[in-house]
């Protein structure tokens, strides 16, 4: 799973388990929190070879670094009403994790993780980026905000990439004024390492725990959380963005049908300089990033949604809250498809006959097999 915030990005190594399979990860936004054995951890957790989760003082937790966040006061709990909930696959964790209280669990970054940290932002750009050479998206998008969160069910499933390709499948919003952006996104990623991005007011932004600024409350949900994704078996995650009505940070929350939802933390108000009001845009779609050879992996399941909704990758129950935090259907306000490279990719809205009821809500298809001739921009 990868989160991720802002501007820039960032990726860190992860084998592969014997198996074949492969990690994913949960995309959020803006600034990362990282364990670089600079705090002492209360307890550490080792739940396989390469992830190993030390339990952090809350208080001391490094997303706290930030310049901006000083004397910022912890919230513990987001003031919201609860979402409408909506049935599904929900993941769930293989390896429990649960820190003592008055802790949080942040992944253990190596060396080479911090090393591939600074280099994946020059390579990987988010989708409001100007110049987005060799990254193509697939999804929807709406500029009718004021919005002040975005949720759906996101598809995951294994792909067979190279180390220098991405694909992943996000939810985001952002605003952008005079070249300034803030950007938070959050969903499913396929790389050799995994990721985090946020873009805030000091226009820089990371991937997963490489830098500080995220304030994670969870005790028993990372921030960062690999995931074993089957080849064969899609799962689905459901990351709420939301800000907050009080205090204006802005929170991740995990929903899911069938227990209760889970509140990782929040990106504070402190950091963004253009969400005091909301994000003017919210998003949902497929994105892959090429290699330098120019070649482009698959997106979702690398399947053209040109069959049935089960035969490709899907978005499902894609809602917004407006600026009043009301709940409502993406589709209630003007949308934009983007399809940059129809040849490699494709996307179809879901439709419902009139007399047939559907719990996918507003859903779409999307997803293609990339490769060589996908063109080298994307939509700006």
């Amino acid at each position: 799973i990868v989160f991720s915030l802002g501007d820039l990005t960032e990726g860190q190594k992860l084998k592969p388990k014997q198996d074949g399979s492969r990690y994913y990860e949960c995309l959020t936004s803006f600034i990362l929190v990282r364990s670089d054995q600079t705090t002492t951890p209360l307890k550490s957790l080792k739940i396989s070879e390469n992830v190993t989760y030390d339990c952090i003082n809350i208080y001391k937790q490094p997303g706290l670094d930030h310049p901006l966040l000083k004397n910022h006061t912890i919230q513990m709990k987001p003031s919201r009403t609860e979402l409408n909930s909506q049935t599904g696959n929900n993941i769930t964790q293989k390896n429990k994790i649960k820190c003592p209280d008055g802790t949080i669990p942040v992944l253990r970054n190596t060396k080479d993780f911090l090393t591939s940290a600074n280099l994946f932002p020059e390579n990987y750009v988010h989708p409001q980026s100007v110049d987005s050479p060799g990254t193509h998206i697939a999804g929807v998008r709406s500029h009718a905000g004021p919005y002040r969160g975005i949720q759906a069910w996101v598809y995951g499933v294994d792909l067979k990439i190279e180390k220098d390709q991405a694909s992943y499948s996000q939810i985001y919003l952002g605003s952008g004024v005079n070249n300034k952006i803030n950007y938070i996104s959050a969903g499913f990623m396929i790389n050799p390492g995994y990721i985090l991005a946020t873009d805030g007011k000091d226009g820089k932004g990371c991937y997963n725990t490489a830098c500080s600024g995220f304030v994670q409350v969870s005790q028993t949900i990372p921030i960062v959380q690999p995931i074993d994704i089957s080849p064969t078996e899609p799962s689905f995650l459901r990351p709420f963005i939301h800000q907050d009505k009080n205090t204006g940070n802005w929170w991740l929350t995990y929903l899911g049908p069938d227990k209760p939802n889970g509140d990782l933390g929040y990106w504070p108000k402190e950091l963004f300089n253009l969400f005091d009001n909301g994000a003017n845009m919210v998003g949902v779609g497929g994105v892959v990033k090429a290699s330098p050879s120019g070649s482009s992996p698959p997106m979702g399941n690398g399947k053209f949604p040109d069959g049935g909704r089960r035969t490709s990758a899907i978005f499902a129950n894609i809602d917004v809250l407006n600026s009043n935090y009301k709940q409502s259907k993406i589709s209630s306000f003007p949308i934009e498809i983007l399809v940059d490279s129809p040849q490699c990719y494709g996307l179809r809205v879901g439709t419902v006959k009139w007399y047939r009821r559907t719990r996918l809500g507003y859903f779409f298809n999307y997803g293609g097999p990339g490769g060589n001739s996908c063109g080298r921009m994307a939509f700006t």
